[in-house]
């Protein structure tokens, strides 16, 4: 690995990776939401195994405070009220952002709005090669969860039925894992910050399910008018009974349904754990006790007197309130060799390219081009990708022969479900494991005659939560250089302190 190819790796400009069998990475993972916002910083080690770097240790060193998400007037986020913020994290870590290897910044809930997602994106304009960058929907939220949470290793583990539940602000978002996999999940308009108040119990802001749970509970919703103990249980009791609703805990009615963010579930089941994080669940492990003028404290008894008459055994999650924080990125290192296909050569360097990792249907002889399209579909819904507002590149293991009427099926399954992002003419870019870059490029390109960009490489292991750098063609030997980085989810599990409080 060449030098120059090191320095678009590395912070530090005289690290060469042929010259390291261990590298020490600072991390800093940044989660902005629509009620929290907070950091973690991490060291991380990683160790050479053959041409790839891998973590080998990941350790806390520092968890931010907590801060309630700043507002301006007209409910966006106020940035310069979040940066100072950032700066004092920092500065309590005794780091500056000079100081910083990598990271993730996640952005979730109103974060994601273009002019909020602007705003804090200059914020770590300066870090932008260093950052991976994710605007996190309700489906790859709750996915992140499901992994953060532990919920996902659990269900490994211990070979059973793992559903953990995320209970933050705004929404509420569920995951139902099964041998380290998530094999359900939805999202409801249930959280804690639906509703706020100051400390003489007047209304101070709500949301529309704020105002819907109101008004079945009873209870008109006015700013400044004062609500009693009675009206706020009211309103909780009705939010709990959706919840576990869309849990599988009851039956859906028509109401809860009209509240999801995500589809049901579809094979509702008691699991065998249940954890919960987010916020509430501070609240439910009785971890915190003052409330932020919100339905947090409330909520969490409601929803523990609930699960004490369910039937899943209660567990702890390896994260609550930071279960979203995914920590910081590995970066590994790889080679694609001279069975690949660019075209046209400008196409490259792409930069923080998501990876999808869907289970195509390759056994057969005769490949179903509607089945290809139809995965690729659900891995881009469960990512968040499904809008067309980025590339994105398609990894595979290619199975079975490579015959001219499997290679035309995969190469037409493939551009119609990646319609998507090549209607918006974005580039194709495919990955493989094996040594069949070059033919499938090729085909999409002078068989299929696909008009747009084209990147096919392959040799080169990737997963999902991974992020792709495709350096330009070293005219050497036609290869590129590919930079991987890899989501790390952090396994400290300690708290930050609120430090402010607004809606």
């Amino acid at each position: 690995m060449s030098e120059a190819v090191a320095q678009r790796i590395f912070s530090s400009v005289g690290r060469s990776l042929e010259q390291e069998d261990e590298i020490r990475l600072t991390s800093v993972g940044v989660d902005i939401g629509s009620s929290t916002s907070h950091l973690v910083f991490s060291r991380i080690v990683m160790e050479q195994v053959g041409n790839r770097y891998i973590v080998t240790e990941r350790s806390v060193f520092h968890e931010s405070e907590v801060l309630l998400t700043p507002y301006t007037d007209d409910m966006a986020i106020d940035a310069d009220r979040l940066g100072q913020f950032i700066d004092r994290q920092y500065e309590l870590a005794g780091l500056t952002p000079a100081d910083i290897d990598t990271g993730a910044l996640i952005l979730t809930g109103v974060a994601v709005r273009r002019s909020n997602a602007r705003a804090i994106g200059e914020l770590f304009a300066s870090q932008a090669g260093k950052f991976v960058s994710v605007s996190a929907g309700d489906g790859l939220e709750t996915t992140l969860v499901a992994f953060g949470s532990g919920a996902a290793a659990l269900s490994k583990r211990e070979h059973l039925c793992a559903m953990n539940v995320d209970i933050g602000g705004g929404t509420s978002k569920i995951a139902v894992c099964k041998d380290g996999e998530i094999t359900d999940l939805t999202a409801i308009d249930v959280g804690a910050r639906i509703i706020c108040f100051d400390d003489d119990r007047r209304v101070t802001f709500y949301e529309v399910a704020g105002q819907r749970f109101a008004e079945e509970a009873g209870v008109t919703l006015v700013r400044g008018e004062q609500l009693s103990d009675e009206q706020i249980s009211h309103i909780v009791e009705r939010m709990t009974d959706r919840l576990f609703q869309a849990m599988g805990g009851t039956a859906m009615d028509e109401a809860t349904a009209e509240l999801l963010r995500l589809d049901a579930l579809k094979n509702p089941t008691v699991p065998d754990t249940l954890s919960f994080s987010g916020g509430v669940s501070e609240y439910i492990y009785a971890k915190a006790e003052t409330g932020y003028g919100d339905l947090g404290p409330m909520l969490a008894e409601a929803v523990a007197r609930k699960v004490a008459n369910w039937g899943p055994k209660l567990v702890s999650p390896a994260e609550g309130l930071r279960a979203t924080v995914v920590g910081a990125s590995q970066y590994t290192i790889q080679v694609s060799g001279s069975t690949i296909f660019v075209e046209p050569h400008e196409t490259l360097p792409v930069r923080n390219v998501p990876v999808i990792t869907p289970d195509l249907p390759l056994a057969s002889d005769d490949l179903d081009v509607d089945a290809l399209a139809e995965s690729i579909g659900v891995a881009l819904r469960r990512l968040d990708l499904h809008d067309g507002e980025k590339p994105v590149a398609l990894c595979f293991r290619w199975q079975g022969s490579a015959t001219f009427g499997r290679l035309d099926a995969f190469c037409r399954g493939v551009i119609k479900g990646l319609a998507p992002i090549l209607d918006k003419n974005l580039p194709l870019i495919l990955v493989s494991d094996g040594d069949i870059g070059g033919l499938i490029g090729l085909h999409c390109s002078e068989t299929v005659q696909l008009d747009k960009a084209i990147v096919s490489i392959d040799g080169i292991k990737l997963k999902e939560f991974d992020f792709i750098d495709i350096g330009a063609l070293m005219e050497s030997s036609g290869a590129v250089p590919v930079v991987i980085k890899s989501l790390v989810f952090p396994p400290s599990a300690a708290l930050g302190k609120p430090v402010e409080s607004k809606p």
